[in-house]
Parts: structure tokens; C-alpha cells; sequence
């Protein structure tokens, strides 16, 4: 199997080409079709075997199909994180993934300063990536 027969929009298709990827690995073939029809999913799987690009993927897809103009934009999908390390990975990943798109994303965590966090929450955005956070808005 191909990424370009899991159903991707093409702008994501293309951002996946960049990233060198042609063949989706077992966990991204079998999650990214069943999270594009809406269904709901658990997953696990080792290490480095893609989970992040099995639901990023098709997130950003439904939200692309599902975009909204409205100033500021809400948060549309909400994902927490255990960790710093990791929240601040996938915020990457929905950048690298979502290059193509109009969607914006951002991450944010405690131990930081936090007025940039509590500007970007007031702006809105379409994906927001956390891990504990200490602030108040």
C-alpha cells in the first residue's frame, strides 16, 4: 500500500511525500482510514513507528474539510501530552504535516514564560498540543 491510496487531500499527500515517506507503516495504514470516516480509535504501538502521522494525519484532514473563519479561531482539537518532549514533538509534527494547509497550531506547557502562551490562546488556533500547564488567562 501507498500513502496515496489511504484518501489523503493532496496537500497532505505532499507534505508526506517531503518527508520521504511512500509507504504507510502497519499502525498509520490501518488508523488513517478509519479515523477519516469518523470512527473512533486506540492504538498502540512501539516507538517510532509513526503513531503521531496515524492521527495527525487525519486530523488535519477533517478539520481541513470542516474550516471555520471565525476571529479568533477555536481551539478544534485539543491534544494532551504527558510530557514537554513530547508535546512540543507533535506540535512539530502538525506543522511539518499541515505545511500546505491554512490551519494553525500551537503548543504549550508550564515552566516557560507565559505571555506568548496567553496570547496565542486569545488569537485561537485550530490544533492545540499541552502538557501541564501553569498559567491563567
Amino acid at each position: 500500500m501507498q500513502f496515496t491510496e489511504l484518501g489523503l487531500l493532496p496537500p497532505l499527500e505532499r507534505a508526506v511525500a517531503e518527508q520521504g515517506y511512500t509507504e504507510p507503516t502497519p499502525i498509520q495504514a490501518r488508523a488513517i482510514p478509519h479515523v477519516l470516516a469518523g470512527r473512533d480509535l486506540l492504538g498502540l504501538a512501539q516507538t517510532g513507528t509513526g503513531k503521531t502521522a496515524a492521527f495527525a494525519l487525519p486530523i488535519l484532514q477533517r478539520l481541513t474539510k470542516n474550516a471555520t473563519s471565525r476571529r479568533p479561531r477555536p481551539i478544534r482539537c485539543l491534544i494532551l501530552t504527558p510530557t514537554r518532549e513530547l508535546a512540543a514533538q507533535i506540535g512539530e509534527s502538525f506543522t511539518t504535516y499541515g505545511a500546505h494547509l491554512t490551519l494553525s497550531n500551537f503548543v504549550i506547557f508550564g515552566g516557560v514564560g507565559d505571555a506568548a502562551q496567553k496570547q496565542a490562546l486569545r488569537n485561537g488556533m485550530d490544533v492545540l498540543v499541552a502538557t501541564r500547564v501553569a498559567c491563567s488567562i
